[in-house]
């Protein structure tokens, strides 16, 4: 069979627990992408999930070369699992979304019109939340402001999953931990053109949310990794040398008074001023200790994900008609090790 159309759209979208809400996705998708009349894909990222959605997804599949589904091993987690459907697409725009019905495939155009201005990354934002307003909207609206001072982007909506990128910006992206709704952040750094759309956000048709207070909790520590990065990540004794600066020289000055006492005045530091003393040591020695931590961080930074090239999910198997369709570029393809 001859080489296949180059595919010019990937559609991303991972599932845990979703098998009521699949085929009615598939279907509003297929309507979508048809109508744009250019070649496209849709990878299907099974994350572990314990009801039916792989007999589902595996159902599609048998029907329809566009799909692929990549199953993961075990729930992985949303980034995990957004980061083996990113590395399976191969469309020079991949569009990503969530697998719940509460994004709007019919919304998908406008992110294309956005990107055909010159953007190379368009984020949906959720003008009009249905969430509840305490447990969610509020947790989100602080992350939202405070990720878009500490990045700099005017973002309204960094959470959502719903986005449009050129293929270029995500493969210079390291993705780990819930660093997938941090994305404009760190794309923002590579000099990437980001702009966003106002999107619906339709109440959810049937399963039970994955969310929780608890995933806000961790987007506050994410928040403080993400500066970090952006700002430290290629110098870390910048960071910590600060740190350490302050902590030696205020020892340092500290226990200089305290030795003057001692010669001039002939005071009993140890007596007197133990307390003072023993403050001293510690803060000369934690100085001393940040210094030491910088200088063994720019030694370390970004060999774990990125000169290793450490994957950070396990797959289980993946199902794809591309080998079938002399996809020559697929056994070239690197991937994660699978179970068949």
């Amino acid at each position: 069979m001859g080489m296949e159309s180059p595919i010019r759209y990937s559609i991303v979208v991972p599932f845990y627990n979703e098998q009521e809400n699949i085929p009615d996705l598939y279907m509003k998708l297929t309507d979508v992408m048809d109508a744009l009349g250019e070649p496209y894909e849709m990878v299907f990222v099974d994350d572990g999930s314990k009801d039916n959605s792989y007999k589902v997804l595996s159902e599609i599949y048998e029907h329809d070369h566009r799909v692929n589904v990549v199953r993961l091993r075990r729930n992985f987690g949303q980034t995990p699992a957004l980061k083996a459907g990113f590395d399976f697409a191969r469309g020079d725009i991949v569009i990503s979304m969530d697998g719940d019905q509460q994004h709007d495939p019919a919304e998908i155009p406008r992110f294309l019109e956005k990107l055909e201005e010159g953007y190379d990354l368009v984020s949906g934002w959720r003008r009009s939340r249905n969430d509840p307003w305490l447990m969610r909207q509020v947790p989100s609206r602080i992350a939202n402001w405070l990720m878009a001072k500490l990045s700099g982007i005017e973002l309204h909506d960094f959470g959502t999953t719903f986005k449009a990128y050129r293929r270029e910006i995500l493969q210079e992206i390291q993705l780990y931990g819930e660093l997938h709704r941090f994305i404009p952040a760190l794309a923002s750094s590579s000099g990437a053109r980001i702009t966003e759309v106002p999107i619906s956000n339709p109440q959810r048709k049937s399963g039970r949310s994955n969310y929780g207070i608890g995933r806000s909790i961790r987007v506050f520590f994410d928040l403080i990794m993400v500066k970090f990065l952006l700002d430290y990540s290629t110098r870390p004794l910048q960071f910590f040398g600060m740190l350490g600066l302050a902590g030696t020289g205020s020892g340092f000055i500290l226990g200089s008074i305290l030795v003057a006492k001692k010669v001039f005045f002939n005071e009993n530091i140890m007596t007197q001023h133990g307390p003072l003393l023993l403050l001293a040591i510690a803060l000369f020695v934690s100085g001393i200790q940040f210094i030491s931590m910088g200088l063994l961080g720019e030694i370390s930074s970004r060999t774990y994900y990125e000169s290793q090239n450490k994957a950070i999910y396990s797959l289980r198997e993946v199902k794809s008609h591309r080998k079938e369709q002399g996809d020559s570029a697929e056994s070239a393809r690197p991937f994660g090790s699978t179970e068949r």
